[in-house]
C-alpha cells in the first residue's frame, strides 16, 4: 500500500511539473504567436510585409554554408518572429528564395538565416553565394511561420544537414524554459554541420543530442531515435527528403509530427490534361500532361508574375472562380485553398478550372 501511494504521488509530482514547465514555455517570449493570415488581393497576388535588409554581416558556420545577418539601413527594431518563422529573399536577379530564421527572436534588430551552397540546383543558393556580400540591400519579404513550435509535454527534433536552420530556435526556446527535449541531427560531416557546438553545449547536461556525422557513423537512424519518446512527443523534422520520409515511415503511434518542406512533395493526381479558363481574358487553354499550368497560362500571358516555381514564395497565386484543385503547394492556408491555387504545381482533379485572369 505504501508503494502504490508512493507511485501515485510521484506521478502527481511528475504531471505538475510538466505543466509548469508548459507553462513557462506558453510564457516565453521566444512562444509562437499564431501564424499571421496573408490577404490575397482580387487578381490572387499575394500580399506579404515587405522590407529592404542590408547584409551587415556574412559568416561561414560550416563548409558550403553562408550565413548573413540581416538589418535595416535606417536601424531600429525589425518585425517579430517566432521559432520556426522564414524569409522571402528577394535575390538581385528576382529570383525568390524562402530561408528559415535560425538567431534569436528576442534580437529585434537583425535576422539570421543561413544558406548552404548546391551547385546543382536551380540557382538561388549560388547566387546567395555569390552576390549577398556584406553592404548588399536586398528585398525581403515576410516573416512568415508555417512552421509554429506548438504546445506538447516533450518534443524529439530531427534535422538532416542545413535542416538544423529551423529546428534551432526551437530547441533553444525549449530548453531555455526547462522543457523535456532530445535531438537527432545527422550530416555529411561534422566539418559540414552549422551550429554544432552550440548544440552539443545545449545538449551538454545529459544523452539530449544524437550526433551522427556520415563519414564516422553512417546514416541517421530515426526508427531508434523515435523509439525512446515518450507517447504525446511533438516530432518536428527538416532535412532532405529522404529523411523525413524515414522519420514519418518511423513515427510511433501517439506522436504528431510536424514537417518543413522547401522542396515539393510528390503530386498524388493524374497529370493529364485539362483546360484553364481566363474568365476576363475570354481565352480556354489546354495544359498537357507534364506541363504546368503557369508555363500554359504564359503562353497567353507572359507578363504573369512568378518566381520560384515550386508552390513556396506564393508569387504565382491565382483566384480559382470554377473547378476542382488538387492543391500541391507547401504554403496556402486551407482557408485560402477554397477559392485560390499556386499555378506553378497545382492542377486540376476534373475536366477545368476556371481563373480569374
Amino acid at each position: 500500500m505504501p508503494r502504490t501511494g508512493s507511485v501515485v504521488l510521484a506521478a502527481g509530482a511528475a504531471l505538475l511539473v510538466r505543466r509548469a514547465v508548459r507553462r513557462r514555455i506558453a510564457a516565453s517570449p521566444l512562444w509562437p504567436l499564431p501564424a499571421l493570415e496573408t490577404p490575397v488581393s482580387g487578381q490572387g497576388a499575394r500580399r506579404v510585409p515587405s522590407m529592404r535588409l542590408t547584409v551587415a554581416e556574412r559568416t561561414a558556420p560550416a563548409e558550403g554554408v553562408a550565413l548573413l545577418r540581416l538589418e535595416s539601413p535606417a536601424g531600429g527594431p525589425l518585425p517579430e518572429w517566432r521559432p520556426g518563422a522564414h524569409l522571402d529573399l528577394v535575390l538581385p536577379s528576382g529570383l525568390v528564395r524562402q530561408y528559415s530564421l535560425c538567431g534569436d527572436p528576442a534580437e529585434r534588430g537583425a535576422y539570421t538565416v543561413a544558406t548552404r551552397l548546391i551547385e546543382d540546383g536551380r540557382g538561388g543558393s549560388r547566387e546567395v553565394h555569390a552576390a549577398l556580400r556584406e553592404g548588399a540591400e536586398l528585398l525581403v519579404r515576410g516573416p512568415r511561420n508555417r512552421f509554429p513550435l506548438a504546445d506538447a509535454p516533450s518534443y524529439a527534433f530531427v534535422a538532416g544537414g542545413i535542416g538544423i536552420t529551423p529546428v534551432l530556435p526551437m530547441v533553444r526556446a525549449v530548453a531555455a524554459a526547462g522543457g523535456e527535449w532530445r535531438l537527432l541531427y545527422g550530416g555529411r560531416s561534422r566539418a559540414t554541420m552549422p551550429f554544432l557546438d552550440e548544440i552539443e553545449k545545449l545538449g551538454a547536461d545529459g544523452d539530449r543530442v544524437t550526433v551522427v556525422a556520415e563519414d564516422e557513423s553512417g546514416r541517421p537512424d530515426p526508427a531508434a531515435f523515435l523509439a525512446g519518446t515518450d507517447e504525446g512527443a511533438a516530432v518536428y523534422c527538416c532535412g532532405p527528403e529522404p529523411l523525413m520520409d524515414a522519420v514519418g515511415a518511423a513515427l510511433p503511434e501517439g506522436r504528431t509530427l510536424h514537417l518543413e518542406r522547401f522542396t515539393p512533395g510528390a503530386s498524388t493526381a493524374q497529370l493529364g490534361t485539362f483546360e484553364v479558363e481566363l474568365r476576363r481574358t475570354g481565352r480556354t487553354l489546354t495544359v498537357p500532361a507534364g506541363r504546368s499550368v503557369l508555363a500554359t497560362v504564359r503562353d497567353e500571358l507572359p507578363d504573369l508574375p512568378y518566381s520560384c516555381e515550386q508552390g513556396f514564395c506564393g508569387t504565382c497565386q491565382q483566384r480559382v472562380l470554377e473547378g476542382e484543385v488538387d492543391h500541391q503547394d507547401e504554403l496556402l492556408t486551407d482557408a485560402e485553398r477554397t477559392d485560390s491555387m499556386l499555378i506553378c504545381v497545382s492542377r486540376c482533379q476534373g475536366p477545368k478550372l476556371v481563373l480569374d485572369l
